[in-house]
């Protein structure tokens, strides 16, 4: 059986700046086991290289970069700073090449170059969004929450919170520029969070924070500046009987691809939709996780296990699956951990 770790990204407080923490992944049972545990402030994200050889996370002062050793373990290698307030969540250039990053508070999008060691080198580029939202308390300016390439690798995606759409810029692979080509408009005051592509990159996901819903798009590269996007279906991450004041927050993909899962702050659900041969959804199960703010749920590498990140409770749950069945029940204790905000599962070599 393959051996996996998972690395899961925490806020941290003056006492306790660990905010990267490291688990061997026990994946007959669901459960992991703290393994180490790294010292750096604030881990609002982490992301691995495509080559699987790096890892990358938000700090207060900028970026992180590690190599991923063979057990799984983390060798820091540089720091580098992104010019701005801290980021909420990073991405890598499928070629490894740049390294990109969302600003929540400043409303920007930052690229920086990636060196052959896995370093994290200068800044390319700096996109502030503009704009003027809908909502006073919230969306009266841009809140950049995710930055994706699409798997053909040729352009940005930009989700805006605040603005209400999603930017799709072209990138110069020579002197790392962005260039806005299209936007992906969404519905007034929806909010649109987190994008995932299919495994062919055919297909793009994005859940909306506000009107808890996932808008599927069909995907076709027309031309170096023509990407073509259209909807294809609108799927709700809620039940019917959901409490009020409830707020999309995670979105993960399957390791094989096959499912797609989201969560809900508020309600306090995890939702499971299998992933069709056109792209769109079928969802499996939305069901409680035990836990208070949901902001992170992912699958398993075995499609057997869930584990929930309750961000506002510290803690993280743990179920086992059935996804034909749509079944989903705790199978343990829950695993005390200080403000949780995102998992990795990592295969190891």
């Amino acid at each position: 059986m393959s051996k996996y770790v998972a690395y899961v990204s925490c806020y941290t407080k003056k006492d306790d700046m660990y905010g990267i923490s490291i688990y061997d992944v026990d994946l007959k049972n669901g459960r992991l086991k703290k393994k180490d545990q790294v010292k750096i402030s604030n881990s609002s994200y982490v992301t691995i290289s495509h080559n699987r050889k790096y890892l990358y996370s938000i700090t207060d002062f900028g970026v992180e970069s590690y190599k991923v050793c063979d057990n799984g373990l983390l060798e820091n290698i540089n720091m580098q700073s992104i010019n701005g307030m801290r980021g909420c969540y990073l991405s890598t250039s499928y070629d490894d090449k740049f390294l990109f990053v969302a600003g929540y508070h400043d409303g920007k999008v930052t690229v920086l170059r990636l060196e052959e060691n896995g370093s994290v080198g200068e800044i390319t580029d700096e996109i502030f969004m503009k704009g003027m939202g809908s909502i006073a308390e919230r969306n009266f300016h841009p809140h950049v929450t995710c930055v994706k390439m699409t798997r053909d690798d040729k352009f940005l995606l930009a989700a805006d919170t605040g603005m209400d759409h999603v930017n799709v810029y072209s990138l110069d692979r020579v002197t790392g520029k962005l260039k806005l080509v299209d936007i992906i408009r969404s519905d007034q005051e929806s909010a649109p969070r987190h994008i995932k592509f299919s495994k062919d990159g055919k297909y793009l996901y994005i859940v909306h924070e506000l009107k808890c819903y996932i808008d599927v798009y069909s995907y076709a590269n027309k031309g170096e500046n023509y990407p073509e996007f259209e909807k294809i279906q609108r799927i709700s991450t809620i039940n019917d009987y959901h409490t009020s004041n409830t707020a999309a927050s995670a979105l993960n993909i399957s390791a094989d691809f096959k499912y797609v899962t989201s969560s809900n702050a508020g309600d306090n659900t995890a939702v499971v939709y299998k992933v069709n041969e056109d792209g769109t959804l079928d969802r499996k199960f939305c069901l409680p996780v035990s836990g208070d703010y949901p902001k992170d749920v992912a699958l398993f590498p075995d499609d057997k296990h869930l584990v929930s990140l309750n961000h506002e409770s510290d803690t993280m749950t743990f179920f086992t699956v059935d996804l034909e069945k749509g079944t989903m029940v705790m199978n343990g204790p829950e695993l005390k951990i200080e403000k949780p905000n995102c998992i990795i599962f990592h295969k190891l070599s």
